[in-house]
């Protein structure tokens, strides 16, 4: 039911359909999130309505953006971090030379997400996953308006130790990362190839391989 994503085998130079290479340059913290929640509800819904699990947005501090439930049940089955990736980081190869990595297969998460998720992991027994939810990027997704990607932490974190900071990036940080005095845009990114995660597909019952 889940497949691992082939081997990448699509060259940027050459593409019909290729992002654009040029830096956003201006972040907006609040929109970005709003437009990531939408996300968010979308699969809370879906889960909710064709799935035999049940979800809800987490209240707690600090933890994944979802609680997944077996339905019935009061204890969470699993925690699900959700990414929406829009832009694709053209420069992977110039920037971070010796990540591995290719712009058609990069996706991104704010390390201190990570690190976070790596802790929890540890002090709890239910699972934690990271999705992304891929716009934007023509040679994956085809016809699709979005695909979704997802691994579990415990599979994510030897990636990490591997790599460490191979796949680190540090933009600068910009006017629209600060919301009333407090900096919170993502500004230190860490990088995954989709070949190291599965494709969660909607028409598929049963989430995340559980």
């Amino acid at each position: 039911m889940y497949e691992q994503i082939s081997p990448n085998i699509f060259n940027c130079q050459t593409c019909p359909t290729r992002c654009d290479g040029v830096s956003k340059e201006k972040y907006f913290f609040e929109k970005d999130s709003a437009f990531s929640e939408k996300y968010e509800q979308q699969l809370i819904e879906y889960i909710n309505q064709y799935t035999p699990f049940s979800a809800v947005k987490t209240e707690q501090e600090g933890y994944p953006d979802i609680e997944v439930f077996n339905k019935g049940e009061s204890n969470p089955a699993l925690y699900l971090e959700i990414k929406v990736q829009r832009r694709t980081f053209m420069g992977v190869e110039k920037i971070l030379p010796d990540s591995g990595l290719k712009p058609s297969e990069t996706l991104a998460l704010n390390l201190s997400d990570l690190l976070r998720y790596f802790k929890l992991q540890e002090n709890t027994e239910v699972p934690v996953f990271i999705m992304w939810c891929l716009l934007n990027r023509p040679c994956i997704n085809g016809k699709d308006d979005v695909k979704y990607f997802y691994q579990s932490v415990n599979l994510l974190k030897p990636v990490y130790e591997e790599a460490l900071d191979k796949r680190r990036f540090r933009r600068e940080s910009g006017l629209g990362d600060v919301v009333d005095g407090e900096h919170k845009g993502v500004v230190v990114n860490y990088h995954f190839s989709i070949n190291e995660l599965k494709e969660w597909k909607p028409e598929n019952a049963s989430p995340f391989g559980t």
